[in-house]
């Protein structure tokens, strides 16, 4: 929970600054993913984490169902059997952000 309201805190610091304006969405998906993802995923997106499987290259479909809903795309194997994760339906906004930051780190 504290993380959550890290992230947050954050994302209502970045709307309400000029800061916003220059990041880029790969900038903004990494200030999101080390403030709330590494608590179960790990620091590399592309390694397992604590209790997360590697999260690197996960699209912006796989991450609206899963943060957003709690639920797999139709069609999807996981990596895990565990439902574990929480919702983090405030992120919906940011999924796009968060998305852009994992493509990039699986290249």
């Amino acid at each position: 929970m504290r993380h959550s309201w890290s992230v947050l805190i954050a994302l209502v610091a970045l709307s309400c600054s000029n800061a916003g304006d220059t990041q880029t969405a790969v900038q903004r998906g990494e200030m999101i993913y080390r403030n709330t993802c590494t608590v179960c995923h790990a620091q590399d997106p592309a390694q397992v984490g604590s209790l997360g499987p590697p999260v690197a290259g996960a699209s912006a479909t796989l991450l609206e169902a899963k943060v957003v809903r709690g639920e797999h795309p139709l069609g999807y194997e996981p990596k895990r059997t565990t439902n574990q994760m929480p919702r983090l339906a405030y992120l919906k906004d940011h999924i796009g952000d968060l998305a852009a930051y994992l493509d990039s780190v699986n290249r």
